[in-house]
């Protein structure tokens, strides 16, 4: 039985890593690699995706990270408290060159899946997890389940919210309590499945 990893809060200083962790494990990921089909460039457009998402968002503390024996971050997570879901349009505005520099051509169809992602969005009040992976290396070893109950135990109970482009992702999430709420799809973007947590009622 391989041991669990452990499981902490990030910090502003854990950034670098989480941007390499995240970067490394969504490499196949049927959304992005539609978003960035260049499998040569993806690595790099990667790294500067998961740069402005961590840089667009102040809420780093809020988002937890897997640590292996020796200290190294093999996972994370990034997740949105309730109410705050949606990047405010004034940090969406300040990041528009960084957005052109990090998409180019491709910045109107990953806008228009954007804006797809937000009209499907469960308007209820919910935990949002918005990003959590584990490098191909670290997969199946128990990193991403641990993560991902972390992010529920911090949710003290509150209903959660995601969605994700990966068929193989569904089990996981549906193991750990999530119900698919809607199956979509944006143009020739890949399948998405929006999942719910209900939580605890009280």
């Amino acid at each position: 039985m391989r041991p669990t990893a452990a499981i902490r809060p990030a910090t502003l200083a854990d950034r670098p890593a989480i941007i390499a962790v995240l970067a490394a494990a969504f490499i196949d990921d049927p959304a992005l690699a539609w978003i960035f089909p260049d499998a040569a460039r993806r690595p790099a457009q990667l790294t500067r995706f998961f740069g402005l998402i961590t840089r667009a968002d102040a809420r780093l503390p809020l988002a937890q990270v897997a640590l292996a024996g020796d200290g190294r971050i093999v996972g994370a997570a990034l997740w949105r408290p309730p109410g705050a879901w949606a990047l405010p349009t004034t940090s969406l505005i300040a990041n528009l060159p960084r957005l052109a520099l990090t998409f180019g051509t491709a910045l109107p169809r990953t806008l228009g899946l954007m804006g797809a992602m937000d009209h499907q969005h469960d308007r209820r009040l919910h935990w949002y997890l918005q990003f959590i992976g584990v490098p191909p290396a670290g997969q199946g070893q128990g990193i991403g389940g641990a993560l991902l109950r972390a992010g529920l135990a911090q949710a003290a109970g509150q209903p959660c919210y995601l969605e994700t482009a990966t068929p193989s992702n569904v089990g996981l999430y549906q193991a750990n309590g999530f119900a698919v709420r809607n199956e979509w799809q944006h143009g020739s973007a890949p399948n998405f499945w929006s999942m719910w947590h209900e939580g605890e009622r009280p």
